[in-house]
């Protein structure tokens, strides 16, 4: 078993139990469909390398539910503010 998967801060730092599960499960899915890795690590495994990513900081879930590189950041309606043409 992935011990990373138990530890407290991890899962909070995305949101929870739920949310871990579901960016972990939509990131595998995306390593597994041919997507680079965004972390240096020597293991080929997609779950840890998925893991990796979420523990540096380097993936979340928008508010669609669809994993974004945080180096792009959330949008500010990724955050829940109404953008108009005005604000962009």
């Amino acid at each position: 078993m992935y011990e990373e998967l138990k530890d407290e801060e991890l899962i909070q730092k995305v949101g929870g139990r739920f949310k871990l599960s579901s960016l972990l499960q939509k990131r595998l899915v995306q390593l597994n469909g041919g997507s680079q890795p965004l972390v240096d690590i020597s293991s080929d495994d997609p779950m840890e390398i998925a893991l990796a990513e979420i523990a540096e900081d380097k993936i979340f879930l928008d508010l669609e539910g669809s994993v974004k590189p945080r180096d792009e950041g959330p949008s500010p309606a990724d955050l829940g503010f109404d953008v108009g043409p005005r604000d962009l």
